[in-house]
């Protein structure tokens, strides 16, 4: 084994030789909760992948605030689920497909496989077109080529697996750094009318069908059924716990983790959606493509702001194109027990993205398609958490209490009721729109 990789294997060893100084009272505060961040930032990086971009700037520039509920709904849905698929993974030492396949039935968990691997191969489209489109527009490069350039590079940030859990996390982090960064970037440039924005962040409405299928894209785009799937496989085994008082404190900061990752990955959200709503809407409402947003953007705000733009958006593809990935290694091995080669994978996924481009298909069209087939999907690992951690003989004591049942089970019917919504409006079925502005 190289020096390198030595070195690298051993940054997990100290993270989980600190992780147990802290479980031993050794470590407090800042110090004693790093060792177990990491696992809900990287699922984090699927709350800000290139689909949320389309969805977010459609709304924006379409609507203006009014949705900012639904990214603010979306976003406590998203941790909520997201904890509790931490939960299985560190009660039980075992992924959330893993359990499904011992504790499902066989047909369906065949049944299982096949959405989630669709929800992959959707995931997949939005970041890697994603990807491809910003450095596309940043370098003038052909998008087929864009699309090559990706895959080149996420398949080698995926090498680093094979380094310990904690060097990949310490990557995923970065980019969501740089994610973050270039948002607070453009809020400056471009800042929110607050009044509007806080009013529209906490008072539901809906304005038109349009509004409301829009809706369910952003939860679709929000809610991610690979990052639920992966989250419990990221944290299975990763700090040994043997003992119930060290599950639940691991738990604790577990849960933690899980509000601060995806409280940023939430903000972000609000961030595009408003960042759109504030330069689009007025006099540009028309702005329905990542591209279009670009080539308004630059000569409103200026190079820089486009810039910092495309710098967020590259960075969201490349950063959520590995996750998904990696999530969808964990679905296929753990539901059906097959594992195939990471670059196979990537091929194989790589597939759609091409076939969009070469027949000249919209891109911002496709990752918007791409969020609302995973807002159908997204059902499936739901209803699984649910009837898992309610079960007491899967849980043990770390059963869920009714309380915390019952508002997965209220957030499952809700995202439930939006895809009905959504199949009304496919079928041209009229929609009854409560609180219409």
């Amino acid at each position: 084994m190289s020096e390198a990789v030595v070195r690298h294997d051993s940054m997990s060893a100290r993270t989980v030789r600190a992780a147990h100084e802290t479980l031993a009272g050794k470590r407090r505060g800042l110090r004693g909760f790093l060792p177990f961040a990491g696992p809900a930032i990287i699922a984090s990086i699927a709350y800000v992948d290139p689909g949320n971009f389309a969805t977010n700037i459609q709304g924006g520039a379409q609507f203006g605030y009014l949705l900012l509920w639904v990214v603010v709904l979306a976003n406590v849905l998203a941790m909520l689920f997201q904890a509790l698929s931490a939960k299985v993974g560190i009660v039980t030492d075992q992924s959330l497909p893993g359990l499904c396949r011992k504790y499902f039935p066989r047909p369906v968990v065949l049944a299982m496989w096949v959405t989630s691997e669709i929800a992959a191969m959707a995931t997949d489209l939005a970041e890697t077109l994603g990807a491809a489109i910003g450095l596309s527009l940043l370098f003038g490069l052909n998008l087929t080529v864009g699309l090559l350039i990706t895959f080149a590079i996420t398949l080698g940030i995926l090498t680093l697996q094979g380094r310990g859990f904690r060097l990949i996390e310490v990557v995923i982090a970065g980019f969501v750094s740089v994610i973050g960064l270039c948002y607070l970037i453009q809020m400056a440039i471009a800042p929110p009318d607050w009044a509007a924005f806080a009013f529209h962040a906490t008072v539901p409405q809906f304005d038109g069908a349009d509004s409301v299928v829009l809706a369910v894209g952003i939860v679709g785009a929000t809610v991610m059924p690979h990052a639920i799937y992966l989250h419990s496989s990221l944290v299975q085994g990763r700090i040994p716990t043997p003992t119930d008082r060290d599950r639940r404190r691991v738990l604790s900061y577990s849960n933690r983790e899980v509000l601060l990752a995806l409280g940023v990955a939430g903000l972000v959200n609000m961030a595009m959606l408003s960042v759109a709503a504030a330069v689009f809407h007025q006099g540009h409402a028309d702005v329905a493509e990542i591209e279009t947003a670009y080539h308004t953007l630059v000569p409103l705000l200026g190079a820089g702001a486009g810039a910092v733009f495309m710098t967020a958006l590259l960075a969201s593809g490349v950063s959520s194109s590995v996750v998904g990935t990696m999530a969808g290694q964990v679905i296929m091995q753990d539901f059906v027990g097959f594992r195939i080669p990471l670059w196979v994978r990537r091929i194989v996924t790589l597939i759609p993205a091409l076939i969009v481009t070469a027949i000249g298909f919209d891109s911002t069209q496709a990752l918007v398609i791409s969020q609302v087939v995973l807002s159908l999907v997204l059902p499936v690992p739901m209803i699984a958490l649910l009837l898992l951690t309610g079960r007491r003989d899967v849980m043990g004591s770390f059963v869920n209490g009714p309380v915390t049942q019952a508002a997965a089970l209220a957030a499952t019917v809700v995202v439930l009721a939006l895809n009905v919504v959504l199949l009304m409006q496919t079928a041209g079925l009229p929609i009854p729109l409560i609180g219409a502005s």
